[in-house]
């Protein structure tokens, strides 16, 4: 399961977060370097297996994509994105210090290309101004109901672009989720209990 965000309690920014998970690019132009990012409740990055399977199924879509990067955690798909040529990306996590964490990656990489918001993934969606993305990971925290509905915002709101890929990792099997008609299931795996998946919109 890749970085998962619990909203942090009211003040907790003012806490030392209690210790450093790290993370390491896997491919790309920054391949092999490592980051630390703050330990949390479920926040750890997508393991590096599925991460390699993940974007070889991506290679030839990855080159110049606008890419969302939901609930980011840890910002591992976000920084693998853009080590691997993403044009842009935007991360969106409620997680401050990570988030923190996450700007100060970029500026080590001398990045650019890269934004990070803090907010609620749901409000955002439905309240700010659409724009497509070509390339969207969605790795909600489980059994909080999130996912189907990040996923209709989406495809509502008009932020993908016609043939978007979706990234989606969840507790229960692809077939089952009930995400839009239009979308279609274009690879699947399972690691351990958590089941991740490729859509195409079509």
């Amino acid at each position: 399961m890749r970085g998962q965000s619990v909203k942090p309690a009211r003040g907790s920014s003012a806490r030392p977060h209690g210790g450093q998970g790290s993370l390491r690019i896997i491919g790309g132009e920054w391949r092999s370097r490592r980051f630390a990012f703050p330990n949390g409740p479920g926040l750890r990055p997508t393991p590096d297996r599925v991460r390699e399977t993940l974007f070889n199924w991506l290679a030839p879509h990855l080159e110049g994509a606008r890419v969302l990067d939901a609930y980011t955690g840890s910002g591992a798909l976000f920084l693998e994105a853009l080590s691997r040529g993403a044009a842009q990306a935007l991360a969106l996590d409620t997680n401050g210090e990570a988030l923190a964490a996450l700007r100060s990656h970029l500026d080590t990489l001398g990045c650019n290309r890269g934004q990070v918001v803090q907010g609620d993934v749901l409000r955002y969606l439905e309240n700010q101004p659409a724009q497509p993305f070509d390339l969207v990971f969605l790795d909600p925290p489980f059994h909080q109901n999130l996912l189907l509905a990040s996923c209709e915002r989406l495809e509502a709101r008009g932020w993908l672009a016609e043939h978007a890929w979706i990234y989606s990792e969840s507790e229960t099997p692809p077939s089952g989720l009930g995400l839009p008609g239009n979308w279609r299931l274009h690879r699947e795996k399972k690691a351990g209990h958590v089941h991740y998946a490729l859509w195409q919109r079509g």
